[in-house]
């Protein structure tokens, strides 16, 4: 049960306030990430037309900012997937037997609560994951799978679950079906609300049942298409085991977006391996990291917070924040340094996937709606370090910002001040150079894309015998796209995303459930 002191952590928006001062504090704070965007774009646009010199210097010194920093987060990069690939080679299940200390508790004693929620994706996308968690080199009676179905998808939903629990029931140590229903007051339609309904059935249905300790149960939210590798729980399970106090961390595994890889179109590789990439050199920033897509953390955490929200988008990030606010501020993340497997996005036609890429950009995007929850969460909680409140405002505010002004800054804006500086500026030696100097900083930050390549063969799964030997060298040569991507699908929908926000009412953004297409 939920103390009423922390009333606030299941504000979904401004509207969720009765209190006038409090509602007006939260609705200024969720205009503030689309503010500050458009401040940013249509401050350089004004410098390069009133100030064209000092826009100039600007535009230079945020070329070689942004080449420092994709230098700091190659590094990062090639040193996650370096332990990434070490973990991959290690029989988890035999640290764990091997490795056992008394002082950090018996792993035999750890149930693992696996939600999987669904709408209407395909069979074939429910059984991957579902077979995947079978064959898991795991002890199955400690796995609990709970196939959470939405009322809303109809009656073929059931159909699916019931057809999947026939086959692969028996596997494990309980197998629950949930039915999520349909129109229930105060909640979006979306994940969070389906793995709510599931998470507290399997509390009443299994957990208390059987009377396992909620501090014994580690739940995992995953994704319908996630798919694990064998060891990922007995890795899960070591990492919880030999974490200090770790009742008070979730555990972040890698999404790797290359279930369909070799199905997907150029510009859907890209955007998967980018983001694979990003969440994958994300993990040596422990202290950046907030749940994301497919997590784990404490059943009793979860209890804690009364469950994830269901009156809002975000969920996968929304329940870190939710949880640092009810345990004052003593609440992080470990990265697990281990992937899991998700679908890239692909549709039946090329334009269709790109749609629909932009689309789920634009939901992840939304997860600024997270920045007043935070920011508001931090005013009303005066229990939590002052210094830990900075960090946090700090590095969120900066991320989202970065998201959605950075491409369009370097790669339109930073033109401007030769177009609208005047004849005055045009003759100056700063405007001939300018051109040069740009794209020399951008020539040199490209080298990134090298390691981007070379990561992209190293992840690949082993190719479909349709496709021919050519496709490799595709995977190589896609990279320039990278320069696109990031404008059409990252700036562009990260910067719709926050003016969403910003004007809110209708404008707000539901959950887009992205559609599973098998080729």
């Amino acid at each position: 049960m939920l103390p009423p002191e922390y009333y606030y952590t299941k504000i979904g928006s401004a509207e969720d306030l009765k209190i006038p001062e409090e509602r007006r504090i939260y609705r200024l704070l969720e205009i503030f990430p689309g503010a500050l965007a458009w401040f940013t774009l249509t401050g350089v646009i004004l410098m390069s037309w009133l100030a064209p010199v000092f826009a100039a210097f600007f535009i230079i010194a945020f070329d070689i900012y942004w080449l420092l920093k994709t230098i700091y987060l190659s590094l990062h990069l090639r040193s996650a997937f370096k332990k990434v690939k070490e973990n991959l080679k290690i029989d988890w299940l035999k640290e764990l037997t091997d490795n056992q200390q008394p002082a950090t508790g018996n792993w035999r004693d750890i149930y693992h609560l696996i939600i999987l929620p669904f709408y209407n994706e395909p069979e074939e996308t429910v059984r991957q994951s579902i077979e995947s968690l079978s064959l898991a080199n795991y002890p199955k009676d400690k796995l609990i799978v709970v196939l959470a179905a939405e009322e809303r998808a109809g009656g073929n939903a059931l159909k699916i679950a019931e057809k999947i629990q026939k086959e692969f029931g028996e596997k494990f140590s309980k197998f629950l079906i949930t039915i999520h229903p349909k129109n229930l007051t105060s909640e979006i339609p979306g994940k969070g609300s389906n793995i709510a309904y599931a998470g507290k059935q399997a509390k009443e249905k299994i957990i208390d049942e059987l009377r396992i300790p909620y501090g014994k149960v580690i739940v995992s939210a995953f994704d319908i298409d996630t798919v694990i590798f064998p060891d990922y729980f007995g890795r899960l399970a070591y990492v919880y085991l030999n974490t200090p106090n770790s009742q008070n961390f979730s555990y972040q595994p890698v999404p790797f977006y290359t279930n369909n890889i070799w199905q997907a179109p150029s510009f859907a590789r890209v955007a998967a391996f980018s983001a694979t990439f990003w969440h994958t050199l994300q993990q040596e920033r422990a202290e950046r990291l907030t749940t994301f897509s497919s997590h784990s953390m404490p059943f009793q955490s979860l209890i804690d917070i009364d469950f994830w929200q269901t009156n809002m988008v975000s969920e996968d990030s929304r329940v870190f924040w939710q949880t640092l606010l009810r345990h004052n501020g003593n609440y992080g993340i470990v990265p697990l340094y281990y992937p899991v497997k998700m679908d890239a996005n692909v549709a039946p036609t090329f334009w269709q996937t790109m749609k629909n890429i932009y689309k789920q950009q634009r939901r992840w995007a939304w997860g600024a709606e997270n920045i007043p929850y935070m920011l508001f969460g931090f005013w009303k909680n005066k229990k939590i370090n002052l210094r830990k409140k900075w960090h946090y405002s700090w590095i969120y505010i900066e991320g989202f910002w970065s998201w959605a002004t950075n491409a369009l800054i370097i790669f339109i804006l930073g033109w401007l001040p030769i177009i609208l500086g005047g004849e005055t500026f045009k003759q100056t030696v700063l405007a001939y150079n300018l051109p040069q100097i740009t794209k020399w900083l951008m020539n040199l930050a490209s080298i990134g894309l090298v390691t981007a390549a070379y990561l992209t063969m190293m992840i690949l799964p082993p190719k479909p015998p349709e496709y021919g030997k050519h496709k490799y060298f595709l995977m190589i040569i896609q990279w320039p796209l990278l320069l696109i991507t990031m404008i059409i699908f990252g700036a562009i929908p990260a910067f719709e995303a926050q003016t969403r926000l910003m004007l809110s009412g209708k404008f707000r953004l539901g959950f887009w459930v992205t559609p599973k297409h098998k080729k």
